[in-house]
């Protein structure tokens, strides 16, 4: 079993600067992808970016601008999403979700068994 809980969410002007952190426990053959994924009111669920723990490699969705960092630290069990030069456009619940799987496989929501509870960003 897995548990994630993310932080770091709030209120943020156009053009600064916010870090989201999930922290990860449990079977860690079970968050081998760890990702972030965001929803909107009224839209679906979307990923924003995957990174594999065995090797570090990232993955970003087709809808996330280059302004969004993944990385995490496997000693600390911590995920982060760096987001830089924010958007009105990116306000969004971001949700933090884990999988056994292999990441670039992984983009819908549905292949992901283990969520966290979400943090609001808002960008105004």
């Amino acid at each position: 079993h897995v548990q994630l809980v993310e932080s770091g969410g709030g209120s943020v002007q156009a053009g600064g600067s916010l870090r989201l952190s999930c922290v990860a426990t449990g079977n860690a053959y079970s968050r081998k992808c760890m990702s972030w994924f965001r929803q909107s009111p009224g839209k679906e669920r979307e990923l924003v970016a995957n990174i594999y723990t065995d090797d570090g490699r990232t993955y970003y969705g087709d809808s996330v601008p280059g302004r969004f960092t993944i990385s995490e630290d496997s000693a600390k069990n911590m995920l982060y999403l760096q987001m830089n030069t924010l958007e009105p456009e990116d306000t969004a619940t971001y949700f933090c979700a884990a999988s056994g799987g292999y990441c670039p496989y992984l983009k819908s929501p549905s292949s992901f068994p283990y969520w966290g509870q979400g943090t609001q960003v808002t960008v105004s």
